[in-house]
């Protein structure tokens, strides 16, 4: 086996029910799903041909300390951490082969109705946000105060969520009203609200570590009494734009723990948006450099 895991095989021990851009998911029971991170990477909606190594391992141990961390918020769909899930998967998924594939990069989650919404929230103006509000004056198509800088903090955050398109397909950035249109006025307030909560309480903590997270995307889920759950990864460099905040400075682009060196790459070498690239292997290891940085500073943990 390679130094990264790109690609999972359990042989039908368990059914495979879906190939995301860096999940493999898996029906455990009926009502259960096997939720495995690989080290994929994808940029511009591509997935690279090799991986960062141990990508899938950080994102699964910075999720664990996240859903523990906003659990007095709201219940998370966790059913088991990765350190306890071979006690409750058949008994051939303890060997070697298999293993080796799951160690550390497995969740036991609970199979919930997904929300059909990507709800990102925002505290700072970037990214697309950035890019519509210097055309059109606007986020998502909410009126925002005039004269904001790139990277300014926002006076409060702001739910700004996108359509959730399938594989290969990109996300559409929608005002709420039409969030509400797709789930109904009710969940669609209630999701923003708790949105927000989470949100300002991660970034909060955040800065107490030194990182400033400007926006991060969650999903939800319903379960059988439909109680919003906290689903999917959460608050890892995957799904949201953490910055240093020694470096923060209002005014421009940020030093940014994301696949910033990755996206930068590929633009300069004309790749970006192409099909079957492989990363060049110091591209791969300065992002491994990046999401171990941002997982330690979080954290508090060494990363070994």
């Amino acid at each position: 086996m390679s130094d990264s895991l790109t690609s999972t095989n359990l042989n039908n021990i368990l059914p495979l029910v879906a190939k995301g851009k860096v999940r493999d998911i898996y029906q455990s029971t009926s009502d259960s799903l096997l939720f495995v991170a690989t080290d994929r990477i994808s940029a511009y909606d591509v997935i690279m041909t090799n991986g960062i190594p141990s990508k899938g391992k950080i994102l699964t141990k910075l999720s664990e300390f996240w859903f523990d961390f906003l659990k007095p918020t709201i219940p998370n769909h966790l059913l088991a951490k990765t350190d306890a899930i071979f006690e409750q998967l058949p008994k051939e998924l303890s060997e070697p082969q298999y293993k080796t594939q799951l160690e550390d990069r497995a969740l036991l989650v609970k199979k919930l109705r997904l929300v059909p919404l990507e709800v990102i929230v925002r505290g700072y103006i970037t990214g697309s946000a950035w890019k519509e509000y210097k055309k059109e004056g606007t986020v998502h198509g909410l009126t925002v105060p005039q004269g904001l800088q790139e990277s300014e903090k926002f006076a409060k955050p702001i739910f700004t969520p996108s359509t959730k398109a399938d594989q290969g397909e990109h996300d559409e950035n929608i005002h709420p009203d039409q969030a509400a249109e797709i789930v109904g006025k009710e969940l669609a307030d209630k999701i923003a609200k708790i949105a927000i909560e989470l949100y300002t309480r991660a970034h909060d903590y955040a800065l107490t570590r030194g990182i400033i997270i400007a926006d991060t995307k969650f999903e939800f889920g319903l379960d059988e009494g439909d109680n919003l759950v906290l689903v999917d990864e959460v608050l890892t460099p995957d799904s949201s734009r953490f910055w240093n905040a020694k470096t923060y400075a209002v005014g421009q682009s940020q030093d940014s723990y994301d696949k910033q060196f990755l996206r930068d790459w590929l633009t300069s070498n004309g790749l970006a948006g192409k099909d079957g690239v492989a990363m060049d292997s110091e591209i791969a290891a300065k992002s491994k450099e990046k999401y171990v940085e941002a997982y330690e500073s979080l954290t508090g943990e060494k990363w070994v």
